[in-house]
């Protein structure tokens, strides 16, 4: 596949070079290109040959001196300069059989790739991987990399990813801590299926690769009311969800006794639907699993509290209302108690969204919907801004809900201006008191 260059940096090698949008990268060092990795494997050298070629079809071949490691400068048309392997698997949990009909395209893909958990941190359970594939991993030492494990139980693991190259998962496990890969885990806990002795079974097989494993999250199941023909699975409730979060700190206090580290860690909707606080900031062994939703409420938290801290009381005017999900709605009301304290002036509604675009089990700030909030919202006093939180919004079109809604159709029907906060503590705070009415 030809590697299209779309753009150029400027002021580097390959502006200098003559490098131009429209080029096609022929080679490096007379090896051909196949994806990022070998593009940034070859260009490692302090002295490389780079083939090009120009739209007209005349071939360049550019001499390059430069520094160890230093990049050239060039944006591919394919950010991995090759497709996104698809996932072949048939997840009984998959979130994405899920969705419902008439979403945007993109939504449906399931990529299981390795150069996207390498370099966006995306999760792959290593079935769809040849020999060849794992072999480049070591070879580039792709590192860290994340794993969807779901459960070390070979029989087990098939029967919920529906391949039979899920048995094989130890093994490569082995292979890789061998060669120092380190390695993330995560397990997609489902109720009555791989918890329980499954989920014993799995800690005390991953902990065996500490170091270079790092860590292990547990997140509960996510079930939308679009279910209708799939795999029947019950969503945890407070009794089985206070079982889990037992299991696991038992686990942590062995691990951090035996190992130095507590290694496996509950996502945070397992605490809330349990009822219990969540653990303290040192529990978190520097938040590792945080993109998991593992720690998320705690470190925001802790960032919100250090920064209302430093910051001055003022009698400024501000009418503020603020949306999230059913399942932050009571911590997000403790942190607008605790601002009221401070800038007296200074008036905060909280409004729990009810999710009727994915089903009322789905409860998480991230997939609230710009449809869903003009439907809780209509009708009610509101102020002047309204605050809705970032990872609402779609990573690729920053100013659309996951349903493209856009922030403009919502304010207009609401009658107020949207504000897009983030879920970093001092952020969330600081973009509040920026606000005056």
């Amino acid at each position: 596949m030809d590697n299209v260059i779309i753009s150029v940096e400027p002021d580097s090698i390959a502006e200098e070079m003559g490098i131009e949008p429209g080029d096609v990268l022929v080679d490096i060092n007379n090896k051909q290109v196949h994806d990022v990795f070998d593009y940034r494997y070859l260009i490692q050298d302090e002295y490389i040959e780079v083939g090009i070629r120009k739209p007209d079809g005349d071939e360049w071949l550019l001499e390059i001196d430069k520094e160890e490691y230093e990049d050239l400068g060039i944006v591919f048309e394919r950010g991995l300069m090759d497709k996104v392997m698809s996932c072949k698997n048939k997840c009984i949990f998959c979130f994405i059989d899920q969705l419902p009909k008439g979403m945007r395209k993109s939504l449906y893909f399931k990529d299981d790739d390795s150069r996207l958990s390498f370099l966006h941190g995306n999760y792959i359970t290593l079935t769809n991987m040849s020999d060849e594939d794992l072999d480049r991993v070591i070879f580039y030492h792709l590192s860290p990399i994340n794993i969807s494990v779901q459960v070390t139980d070979p029989e087990k693991r098939v029967f919920m990813l529906k391949n039979p190259n899920a048995a094989n998962l130890m093994p490569r496990i082995k292979k890789l801590a061998e060669h120092k890969i380190e390695m993330n885990f995560q397990i997609v806990l489902c109720r009555g299926i791989n918890d329980g002795n499954y989920l014993d079974r799995s800690i005390k097989e991953l902990s065996e690769f500490i170091d270079p494993a790092r860590c292990m999250s547990v997140v509960p199941f996510g079930m939308t009311k679009f279910r209708e023909g799939l795999y029947p699975i019950t969503p945890y409730d407070r009794e089985s969800a206070l079982l889990v979060i037992k299991q696991i700190e038992e686990w942590q206090r062995r691990l951090l006794t035996e190992k130095g580290t507590r290694f496996v860690f509950a996502g945070d909707e397992f605490y809330i639907t349990a009822g219990l606080p969540l653990p303290d900031n040192e529990s978190y062994e520097g938040y590792p699993q945080l993109e998991n939703g593992v720690g998320m409420i705690t470190l925001m938290k802790t960032e919100f509290y250090k920064e209302l801290e430093a910051t001055p009381a003022d009698n400024k005017k501000r009418t503020i209302s603020i949306a999230t999900g059913r399942a932050s709605y009571d911590f997000i009301c403790s942190l607008a108690e605790a601002l009221k304290e401070k800038l007296p002036s200074t008036h905060i509604d909280v409004f729990p969204i009810e999710n009727n675009y994915f089903g009322s089990t789905i409860t998480v700030s991230g997939l609230m919907t710009g449809s869903d909030i003009i439907k809780a919202l209509s009708g009610k006093k509101l102020g002047k801004f309204l605050l809705v939180p970032e990872n609402a919004l779609r990573a690729d079109v920053e100013t659309l809900f996951l349903d493209d809604t856009d922030i403009a159709d919502v304010e207009k029907a609401l009658g107020v201006e949207l504000v897009v906060s983030s879920d970093n503590g001092a952020e969330f705070l600081r973009r509040i008191i920026d606000l005056e009415d």
